[in-house]
């Protein structure tokens, strides 16, 4: 069983950056395959970027060059490092996890979800 817990978001200007972060519980944690999803209101929720236990990691097309996915196997905690951001990036922000080193850009294949939290970049 893992717990995700989101943190970091915000409001920020276009152009600015963000770190969210994605504290996990549970012993199995550095086995996973930990993502980031957004969800716009209106839209579906899409893929932002994931990264396996061996730090292999994948974007969006939308977020590439951008965003970074990092994590800190110590403190069971993965980051999301968002630079230049744009209004379209506005979205709630989810923290997902699956027991698999295969990355995966759908939400159906993750099993563990994070409540949310909320990014707000204005023009």
């Amino acid at each position: 069983q893992v717990e995700l817990v989101e943190s970091g978001g915000g409001s920020v200007q276009a152009g600015g950056s963000l770190r969210l972060s994605c504290a996990a519980s549970g012993r199995t944690f550095s086995s996973y395959t930990i993502g980031w999803f957004r969800q716009a209101p209106g839209k579906e929720r899409e893929f932002v970027a994931a990264c396996n236990s061996y730090s292999n990691t994948y974007y969006a097309d939308s977020v590439k060059g951008r965003f970074t996915i990092s994590r800190d196997i110590a403190k069971n905690t993965v980051y999301l490092q968002m630079n230049s951001l744009k209004p379209e990036d506005t979205a709630v922000y989810y923290c997902t996890g699956r027991s698999s080193v295969v990355l995966r850009t759908t939400p159906n294949e993750y099993r563990y979800w994070g409540q949310g939290t909320q990014v707000t970049v204005s023009s």
